[in-house]
């Protein structure tokens, strides 16, 4: 089943209405998935699945894309605290590269419905895609972190995951400036592939990713690497090797 909202009306604050038709349909235990990171350069893609509790639901949970990140992680511990049933699992480069972004995101999904703690019967997953191999009957939200407060308290428990992750990335290649950008298509991170190359965090199933190797190796541009409307700085051969 997918659900899709109505982008011409304004969206509300998320709410318990898709978990309490899954109970009214049978279901006892419903789990909110969901997942950051699928479109960065570099980096994890993470999911979360979020149980909560229904007698303690921390105030002011949102899409986190509408959050701050003070306001995430707020939340974020307030989750933690609430006896809400949480699993985070990390797709790492290595294996995006190896089954593709959508796989390595419906890998996430499943393992880290497996893992949690308890149980449930049914899951919100936000997007229009049902993983194969779930443990239980899965239901496809799409914009569903606007709808479903169970998805978007897992889209802040997996956003402020990724982002710590990041910015330890940051700690041992801070050239890329990943605490700034999170691995996404920033201008300054295109301009750090330029000079350095890819670096251990790079997904190299990636097409930017690929050509900066290829410059970095030969010297010679294979692809538009840098996005349309950025200058590019001309360095001397000599240069571009050593960096």
């Amino acid at each position: 089943m997918i659900l899709s909202p109505d982008s011409s009306e304004a969206m509300p604050a998320p709410d318990l209405r898709l978990e309490r038709r899954a109970q009214r349909r049978g279901a006892a235990i419903v789990a909110g998935v969901d997942e950051v990171g699928r479109g960065p350069l570099a980096g994890p893609v993470v999911v979360a699945a979020v149980i909560l509790n229904r007698r303690k639901i921390p105030e002011g949970i949102r899409d986190s894309k509408q959050l701050t990140a003070n306001m995430r992680a707020t939340i974020y511990e307030a989750l933690l605290a609430s006896g809400a049933s949480i699993s985070v699992v990390a797709a790492p480069p290595a294996l995006i590269a190896e089954i593709n972004i959508l796989q390595a995101s419906l890998w996430a999904m499943t393992q880290a419905v497996t893992a949690l703690p308890v149980q449930p019967d049914h899951l919100l997953i936000d997007g229009n895609i049902v993983p194969h191999g779930l443990p239980c009957v899965g239901e496809a939200v799409v914009g569903g972190d606007a709808l479903s407060l169970s998805i978007a308290a897992a889209s802040i428990v997996a956003k402020v995951t990724r982002d710590r992750m990041c910015a330890i990335m940051h700690c041992e290649e801070p050239h890329y400036g990943f605490e700034g950008h999170k691995g996404y298509s920033a201008a300054v991170h295109f301009r750090a592939l330029e000079q350095h190359g890819p670096g251990r965090y790079h997904r190299m199933d990636f097409a930017p990713c690929i050509e900066a190797e290829a410059r970095l190796r030969t010297g010679i541009a294979v692809g538009p690497l840098l996005p349309k409307g950025w200058t590019r700085t001309i360095q001397p051969q000599l240069e571009l090797f050593a960096a």
